[in-house]
């Protein structure tokens, strides 16, 4: 294994240093080199780009570094985000074939990469709603790749890198990318989003084919087994295939490495072949906290404890950890808390002299360890994916139907999102005359333009306003605690006024009334059982010693339909002599509702 820097790759192209386990390193640089050509031909000076495979990805960074154009990694290929970066790039690039249609380019001389000039911008989500660009230097990843490697190099020796995580991330990027082309480890093309995935493609390599991994996973990508049975059937024909096709790899048969996520190891389950994988070298994740009990499985099965890595999108790598609560910092990463207990840092891999502020609080030990506390900001991370709440809030927003929303956090066996929604007019006429479910989904459709599919809410309240404080303020502990809370049953009062022994109570019919999903789901109605129960409800409320027996009902009568948002003025009369509760439901000179409840004494 011989160390190559970033700056350098492009040097000496080597046919027998592997890229993948198709791909040689001399390919790489003739194909980024011929890229880069193209993008000079045609004047790009901007790009995003967006390739799920990461061998093209780092022949696109390499050929786009070359001829000095600024490269984009946006977080997804969403429409809204397209549209979002189409002022600020001349090319959105998805596939590098899209480019050889454009025309035959003269391909650029290989040179050194100069590691200040050359730069890269991740796109991910701000505090504000609006989408974050961070810059990248060059020198920034080659100091981050050179002090993982000095950590875990010898450890990985000469392992196959599979990994479950997108190359767009820096997480991704640099442990699925730039640290293997510059360390000469070969690595898979394709993320493999399953366990299963994830042993198929190891148990290939260890038997000296892995290069069947990424070109059967493209064939196969409608149809994923899910028993190891299964996956075994499927994969030893091609397997077999592959070794009598390409006796060289298979030859040699290295280990391998695992870069994954929490989501995806908190789902090994027993159906892996946990002897089998034993070959494991070293298996990483990142991108949130993994749980404790799948930290002790995995330790467990393997034998080795999982290696967490503490870090964002801002500051690169900041910490790592092995089977313990304390982080690590690594080398050259000096910490400290503001006022509020939110961890800051300088590093080598931020821009020099400059000192990130985190949303994350921290606990600083003696030992120069630290221990995580939470986030502090309105950033949340869901199977890893970063989310911003501001933005779909924003989004939502801008749907006619919405004129206020909130969103947050609930952790009912898997974390998820909910939104609280104020609904404008329309809103409250589409619900009136749709139903609650046709507007859901509405606003569903409406947000998977912005997002991708785990940030989409899988809970929603509808209200008339948000219930915000006399200083406008409404905290996040609020929002999640109503949308933990079941969907409303009662009414509350907007106000009670008693004269001359009748009480006149002010209502508004909560949008979001359980009874509605029911009666009925396209044409929601109060139904009249409803409004018995809450003229019984208040009143109980508000009249002292009213029996506590329910007896009967007379002169019961139904005039006009109770729909979502209707304001309601409901007058109160107990007849103690005769007990009987009066009732009345109006909705301005409408009457809606009316008879007489009888109460009688306990048996």
């Amino acid at each position: 294994m011989s160390w190559i820097g970033l700056d350098r790759l492009l040097l000496n192209p080597d046919a027998s240093r592997r890229v993948t386990p198709d791909l040689d390193h001399a390919e790489l640089c003739r194909r980024a080199r011929h890229l880069g050509g193209q993008l000079r031909g045609q004047n790009v000076q901007r790009v995003a780009l967006y390739l799920e495979d990461a061998a093209e990805l780092a022949i696109a960074l390499l050929g786009a570094w070359l001829a000095g154009v600024q490269v984009l990694l946006p977080a997804d290929a969403q429409a809204q985000t397209r549209l979002q970066l189409a002022s600020r790039i001349d090319l959105w690039l998805d596939a590098l074939d899209a480019l050889d249609r454009a025309g035959a380019a003269e391909p650029l001389q290989a040179r050194v990469l100069d590691l200040d000039q050359c730069r890269l911008t991740l796109c991910t989500s701000g505090s504000s709603g609006e989408a974050k660009s961070i810059d990248k230097s060059l020198r920034q990843l080659s100091n981050e790749v050179e002090a993982l490697e000095r950590l875990w190099g010898e450890t990985l020796g000469d392992a196959v890198i599979v990994a479950s995580v997108a190359a767009q991330h820096i997480y991704g990027l640099l442990f699925r990318v730039l640290w293997p082309l510059c360390a000469g480890r070969a690595f898979l093309r394709r993320a493999q989003p399953f366990p299963e995935d994830m042993q198929r493609t190891s148990l290939a390599i260890t038997r000296g084919v892995g290069s069947v991994a990424s070109e059967e996973d493209a064939r196969r990508e409608e149809a994923r087994p899910r028993s190891l049975q299964a996956v075994n059937e499927q994969a030893e024909p091609l397997i077999n295939a592959a070794a009598c096709a390409q006796p060289a790899v298979a030859s040699s048969a290295p280990g391998f490495a695992w870069v994954a996520s929490p989501a995806l190891l908190k789902r090994m389950g027993d159906n892996l072949d946990w002897t089998a994988l034993q070959p494991l070298r070293q298996l990483f994740s990142s991108g949130g906290t993994l749980p404790t009990e799948a930290a002790q499985l995995l330790h467990a099965q393997l034998g080795q404890w999982p290696t967490e890595i503490y870090g964002s999108s801002e500051t690169g790598g900041i910490a790592w950890r092995q089977g313990d609560t304390s982080w690590q910092p690594f080398a050259g990463v000096e910490l400290g808390v503001n006022a509020e207990g939110a961890l800051r840092l300088t590093s080598p891999y931020l821009p020099a002299g400059h000192c990130e502020q985190t949303a994350d609080a921290v606990e600083l030990q003696a030992d120069g360890r630290f221990v995580l506390r939470g986030r502090l900001d309105r950033i949340v991370k869901l199977e890893e994916k970063r989310i911003s709440l501001p933005m779909l809030e924003q989004a939502l927003m801008a749907h006619a139907w919405v004129s206020d929303a909130r969103l947050g956090v609930l952790q009912q066996g898997r974390a998820f999102l909910g939104a609280l929604l104020a609904l404008s007019p329309d809103g409250v006429h589409a619900l009136r005359n749709q139903g609650r479910r046709s507007v859901t989904e509405t606003l569903r459709r409406h947000l998977a333009g912005h997002c991708e599919a785990i940030a989409l809410p899988r809970r929603w309240r509808l209200l008339s306003q948000l219930p915000y404080s006399s200083q406008g303020k409404l905290a996040q502990a609020a929002v999640e605690a109503l949308l933990a809370a079941p969907r409303p049953t009662l009414v509350e009062p907007l106000s009670a006024v008693e004269r001359d022994g009748e009480w006149q109570l002010e209502l508004e019919v909560p949008l979001d009334l359980a009874h509605f999903s029911g009666h009925f789901p396209q044409t929601p109605v109060l139904p009249g059982v409803v409004q018995i129960d809450w003229a019984q409800q208040l009143a109980r409320q508000l009249i002292e010693h009213l029996p506590p027996r329910f007896i009967g009902m007379e002169v019961l009568k139904f005039q006009q339909l109770v729909r979502p948002g209707d304001p309601l003025q409901l007058s109160l009369r107990f007849d103690a002599s005769r007990g009987k509760l009066y009732f009345s439901f109006r909705n301005g000179d409408k009457a809606c509702s009316s008879g007489r409840i009888l109460l009688g004494a306990a048996q």
